[in-house]
Formats: C-alpha cells, structure tokens, sequence
C-alpha cells in the first residue's frame, strides 16, 4: 500500500514562500506520476504541477507556472513543492497523489491519480 504525507503548509504574507514536501512509501515515486493539487474552500480541487518522472519535464498550471517549482529527492521518497511570490489566491489545502501505473503525458485530473495524502493547509494573507 503506498501512504502519502504531506508537510510544509502553514500561514505566509503575500509574496513570501513555503516549500511543501510529500513523502512516499512503496515503489510508486521512482516510476509513477505523481502530482500537487490544490483545493480551496467551495471549489473542486485542481491541478498544480505534475511530472511522469519517465517522459520529459513537469508540467505546471499556468496558475503555477513561473512561481512554483516541483522538485523530488529519490533517495528521500520526497517530492516537494517550492511556492514562491506567493498570493491570498493560492491560499487551499495542498495535496500530493500519485497514480500506480505509468504514463508518457502527465495526468491532470484528479480521477487519474490512485493515491492521495492528507492534505497541508497553505494560506496567504494580504
């Protein structure tokens, strides 16, 4: 079974900077896509950044893109997820997922991704 757990989250001024970290048991982080969704209060959760970690690079929404960067640490089991200029927007509940069987395009939606971890609080104030 994999297990997911998150850390990191906590309570930042708008445009200061977190770095998230998710750490995996089992076989899935060397191979498998995995993935950081976000989801705010009375919205769906939705897509940051992924990689396939087999084909190319990471994709990032464009929400993301320019700001976050995700990183991983074979050795550790650890993906993490730096957040820099962040904004009152981005305030959610991060979560990390991974899906258990490989892919050549990383997956953006949430039904694709077989395993998800608690989820880390990140808000932003302004």
């Amino acid at each position: 079974q994999v297990r997911l757990v998150e850390s990191g989250g906590g309570l930042v001024q708008a445009g200061g900077s977190l770095r998230l970290s998710c750490t995996a048991s089992g076989d899935t982080f060397t191979s498998f896509p995995m993935a950081w969704f976000r989801q705010a209060p009375g919205k769906e959760r939705e897509f940051v950044a992924g990689n396939t970690w087999t084909h190319g690079s990471t994709h990032y929404a464009d929400s993301a893109k320019g700001r976050f960067t995700m990183s991983r640490d074979s050795a550790k089991n650890t993906m993490y997820l730096q957040m820099n200029s962040l904004k009152p927007e981005d305030t959610a509940v991060y979560y990390c997922a991974a899906r258990n069987r490989m892919t050549s395009v990383t997956p953006t939606d949430v039904y694709d991704y077989d395993y998800w971890g608690q989820g880390t609080q990140v808000t932003v104030s302004s």
